[in-house]
């Protein structure tokens, strides 16, 4: 399909730079392609009131890691450089593939320590962290082998590293303190992303206790968000855009119990687009959900079948993106055209911080 058409215009002022407070009171569009109204506003407490005793939600408890790191590129015979690495997926105890800026600057066998790009004393204060680039690919992409491993790597990079915040986001203001807790879900577990599962950002325990009482099921995998979610659709057409892999896990008792859901005539409700890719990576064609791990490098588009989730909870997203283009096969491309016209028009606050909607799926 045309990436143009998953295209549309937003107003700097619907980009959120903060999330609501509290979480749960966030604007709640439900959209409802088979429905008359489509769309209804409501907020993110309301969630119960649109679920079933039995039902389930399937949530991403993977944990945001400061992935973002700065360096100084060391390479025999050349200047000294400062470099920007967002780290984006694990391959190995000491090795993480990473996007680098500026990208071509930077070649294999440089090496660059973090320690320093953090300013004088950093590596005495906070541990030294060099790194090798042991391999470059394409569109800024390298492949960092750390000096250190294991535990004693993930220590020094929690010291040195930064909250990656999303660029939309990074571009109006710095990190602060206050982003290490609003960039997390309250059930992260699983240190790995460095991205957060955004749709999750709006629970509280007060809103897990409502749904406690309502009788709606929680059920928990994991996948790594990875900084290729921020990456922009470069292709003209959907056929040549290249998604990269993300890590991911549903335990066997989750698999289970998603399966039984199913069995009783309940729904899947996805809490976010990486639940719900992660689901969609694992499920049979008729809908059975294995206990499953790897990486997937799923990408939804209208025309696919949805084989596992009947509903998804997800943030507003940005235009021409993987994301906007998977929630356009999920409830229509048309109905999510007017779904985002609206949200625009009646003030919703937009991508990672911003407010949610409540997607049910459109019929084959």
């Amino acid at each position: 399909m045309r990436v143009d058409l998953f295209d549309f215009d937003l107003p700097d002022e619907n980009i959120a730079l903060r999330p609501a407070s509290p979480r749960d009171h966030a604007r709640f569009l439900v959209v409802r392609p088979e429905a008359d109204p489509i769309l209804g506003d409501h907020h993110v407490y309301d969630l119960p009131s649109f679920l079933k005793p039995g039902d389930a939600l399937v949530f991403n408890d993977t944990k945001v890691i400061p992935a973002q790191l700065e360096g100084i590129r060391h390479r025999e015979g050349a200047e000294e450089i400062a470099v920007s690495c967002t780290l984006h997926m694990r391959v190995g105890a000491s090795r993480w593939k990473a996007f680098a800026k500026p990208g071509k600057r930077i070649k294999q066998g440089d090496r660059i320590d973090f320690a320093m790009g953090q300013g004088e004393g950093a590596a005495c204060l906070m541990g030294s962290l060099v790194a090798t680039v042991a391999e470059k690919g394409e569109a800024g992409e390298i492949e960092l082998a750390f000096d250190l491993s294991g535990p004693d790597l993930d220590q020094v990079i929690a010291n040195v590293g930064h909250i990656p915040l999303p660029p939309y986001i990074a571009a109006k203001r710095p990190e602060d303190g206050q982003d290490r807790v609003d960039y997390q879900t309250i059930y992260a577990r699983e240190e790995g992303a460095v991205a957060a599962p955004t749709a999750g950002l709006h629970f509280t325990p007060d809103l897990f206790a409502a749904l406690d009482a309502a009788g709606i099921e929680r059920h928990f995998l994991t996948l790594h968000v990875g900084a290729g979610t921020f990456l922009p659709v470069k292709a003209d057409d959907t056929a040549e855009h290249k998604m990269h892999e993300e890590i991911g896990y549903i335990s066997p008792s989750t698999a289970a119990a998603l399966n039984a859901v199913r069995a009783r005539g309940n729904r899947i409700v996805a809490v976010g687009t990486t639940s719900l890719r992660l689901l969609e990576s694992a499920a049979a064609d008729d809908g059975h959900i294995p206990a499953w791990s790897g990486a997937t490098d799923i990408f939804i588009t209208p025309g696919y079948r949805f084989k596992a989730v009947d509903m998804l909870m997800t943030n507003f997203h940005l235009p021409k993106s993987t994301l906007f283009m998977l929630v356009s096969a999920f409830a229509g491309l048309d109905t999510m055209r007017a779904a985002y016209a609206h949200a625009i028009e009646t003030g919703y606050r937009f991508y990672s911080y911003g407010d949610s909607s409540l997607l049910f799926r459109k019929d084959d």
